[in-house]
């Protein structure tokens, strides 16, 4: 049987972050969040990750509810765990003690087994000169493209 692919992207994270690491970690999920997911109806735009008890979690995530559904439902704003490795939570906890570091929610994709798993990035807050000089860069990569075309 052939997996759906999905790919929920934070469109806006590139424009307001500068990445300095990312890493792939595994969403701990209950009941029918991955279908949710499967379906493509999540939104990650004001998410953002924090640690509590030397784990990492996810927060404003939001993963509409199942159509089909019942009392069982989950909550769409709930805080979710999120699963990596101690020495990689280790190395992300030790760059969050620098000033202005935060670990930012990339895109939501399953893996090849159909396991959920979000791409993560220690990221540092992008100046408005910066921005800037981010949108020249790409309007001049743009129109080399077209003069080559």
């Amino acid at each position: 049987m052939d997996q759906p692919q999905i790919n929920i992207k934070n469109r806006r994270a590139s424009f307001e972050y500068q990445f300095i690491e990312k890493y792939t970690a595994g969403i701990q999920l209950q009941g029918t969040e991955i279908k949710s997911l499967r379906l493509g109806k999540a939104n990650i735009s004001d998410a953002y990750c924090f640690f509590m008890k030397s784990e990492l979690w996810v927060k404003n995530l939001h993963i509409s509810e199942y159509d089909k559904g019942n009392i069982y439902n989950h909550q769409p704003l709930r805080e979710r765990k999120l699963l990596l490795n101690k020495h990689e939570l280790k190395k992300i906890q030790k760059a969050l003690a620098d000033q202005g570091v935060t670990v930012i929610p990339i895109r939501i994709f399953l893996s090849d087994k159909g396991f959920a798993k979000m791409e993560i990035a220690i990221a540092k807050g992008k100046n408005v000169h910066d921005k800037r000089e981010g949108i020249k860069k790409k309007d001049l990569e743009r129109e080399s493209s077209r003069k080559f075309k």
